[in-house]
């Protein structure tokens, strides 16, 4: 006879309430006390950063009562809630997305097994669906009570990172700490949205004051200004949540789901009409600088630009707009900064950016005035023939329609690298003012002339004059244009509407490349 007779069985209203009472106290997180806390320092709880993000009513959790099984330490006793991430999909201005949000009230939001399983598992959910992936990072790094399992839980999530990578967007917000192994994620991530209450490293600084005895703050080393300004290693600024989610947002409607979408469409500015502001942008003397950012707005739709890495490398402009409703990929040499040159972390920024575009089937718009590739001891030693050589592969290797625009100097090496015809542009138009030559005609007149100028009469005036004949003979866009390097110079204020016209012409364009496996980036 069984033992359960008699027993009584639990009406479904019972089974109700208690899954009820059950998803109350695991959506609870950490408790009222710990999320006042989180709040006390200017920052949203788990949850509430995912309300922030998506659409209201579109959250499916999953993953809900996911429990680590570790029992070393007392942890077989211990509570957390969701073992301390929120997992789910929804969707985003009716877009869907997979995402994941640690939540710093529970252990601190340390990663155990179950904790990156869920995190990797929204990943892999994510390659599977083909829709973008935003992991919202607060966390006090590895739960070490599980040893070696949190270990393998990363390792998870990495490999699940690099499963993503060229498939569909990545986005990390990092709202709080990140710190050791847990910084690996972001950093194979396509973008990193950083808050002022956040910290990355991947030693803190207690550690580093061991090893080397240097003094150093968490701000100074893992703060959103080291990260923006000096390491490159974060893309945008937040203010706090709320602002890193309007952020991403905005970077989510630039982008396509997946690598076999088109970016979206945005009717309504069809128009393309002169600008006659873009006539004159450019100084007269070409000594002077001037904001490309002006240039940039003269073009796109509204004048509306979402600059990425604006922190880092600030000689190099790189970010997103729309043409006509179309994304475009925008890459320019910002001539108020080091007169636009292309040094090692321009170099990098630049290179990572027009990969980036080329994966996501957005088209690149780059405007040109590079007078070379920065010279001095401390670039050459730094590596900058293997970093510049970066910028020559990544746009070689593009086959997304690629337009090109020369607005004032294009010296050397540098111009090339900024995606000259030779590099496989689409289009390559230039203004008037362009000068595309070896170098400027000020140096080439120096080496082409040397004789003639010390032995005249007026040397000075004779420079002048050289440098004068050298400029009409080789800088001047007619030359080119004459090779064929250039398909037409233009008036800056037809910019827009040329560009415009390009991209229509190429929205069909198809580039077969050799079968490989991949190509070998000089990295």
């Amino acid at each position: 006879m069984s033992s359960d007779v008699g027993a009584r069985v639990p009406t479904m209203s019972e089974r109700i309430d208690r899954l009820r009472r059950e998803r109350a106290t695991v959506e609870d997180g950490g408790g009222a006390a710990r999320h006042a806390k989180q709040h006390e320092q200017g920052k949203l709880t788990a949850r509430e950063r995912i309300s922030a993000l998506l659409d209201a009513g579109s959250f499916e959790e999953i993953g809900l009562f996911a429990k680590h099984r570790t029992t070393h330490f007392g942890m077989d006793s211990a509570v957390m809630p969701a073992d301390g991430v929120v997992t789910g999909t929804g969707t985003v201005m009716g877009r869907p997305v997979h995402l994941a949000s640690q939540d710093f009230s529970v252990a601190g939001g340390s990663a155990g097994e179950m904790h990156s399983v869920k995190v990797a598992t929204m990943l892999d959910a994510a390659l599977a669906n083909g829709t973008p992936f935003v992991f919202f990072n607060d966390s006090g790094g590895a739960r070490v009570q599980e040893g070696i399992d949190s270990l393998s839980g990363y390792g998870k999530v990495f490999y699940a990172n690099v499963a993503l990578s060229g498939v569909v967007p990545q986005i990390s917000i990092i709202a709080g700490p990140c710190a050791g192994g847990a910084a690996y994620s972001p950093a194979l991530t396509d973008f990193i949205i950083q808050t002022r209450a956040s910290r990355m490293f991947i030693t803190g600084p207690d550690v580093i004051r061991q090893v080397t005895g240097e003094e150093v703050t968490a701000e100074a080393l893992g703060g959103p200004e080291a990260h923006l300004t000096r390491s490159g290693v974060s893309h945008f600024i937040a203010e706090d949540d709320e602002h890193a989610v309007l952020i991403c947002k905005k970077l989510l409607s630039y982008l396509p789901a997946n690598n076999t979408e088109e970016p979206p469409y945005v009717e309504g500015f069809e128009a393309v009409p002169r600008n006659e502001r873009l006539n004159s942008v450019i100084p007269d003397d070409p000594k002077r600088g001037y904001d490309v950012r002006e240039v940039i707005a003269g073009i796109v739709d509204a004048g509306d630009f979402l600059e990425v890495h604006a922190g880092f490398a600030p000689n190099l402009v790189v970010g997103f707009a729309r043409i006509t409703g179309n994304t475009v990929g925008v890459v320019a040499n910002q001539s108020m900064a080091m007169s636009g040159v292309l040094n090692i972390d321009a170099s990098d920024k630049g290179a990572r950016f027009v990969r980036f575009c080329n994966a996501f089937n957005i088209p690149l718009l780059t405007l040109v005035d590079v007078p070379g590739f920065l010279p001095g001891v401390a670039q050459e030693h730094g590596g900058i023939i293997r970093h510049g050589a970066k910028m020559l592969f990544a746009y070689s290797s593009a086959t997304v329609p690629k337009i090109t625009v020369v607005l004032r100097k294009a010296y050397g090496g540098a111009y090339l690298a900024m995606c000259g015809k030779d590099l496989g542009a689409d289009r390559v138009y230039a203004w008037p003012s362009a000068e595309i030559a070896v170098m400027g005609a000020e140096g080439a007149a120096e080496v082409v002339f040397r004789r003639e100028i010390s032995e005249a009469d007026d040397p000075e005036s004779r420079r002048a004059e050289l440098v004068a004949t050298y400029r009409e003979t080789f800088s001047t866009p007619y030359v080119a244009a004459a090779r064929g390097l250039v398909d037409g110079i233009i008036e800056p204020a037809d910019t827009r509407r040329m560009v415009a016209r390009a991209l229509a012409a190429l929205s069909g364009k198809r580039e077969a490349r050799p079968p490989k496996k991949h190509g070998l980036i000089p990295l």
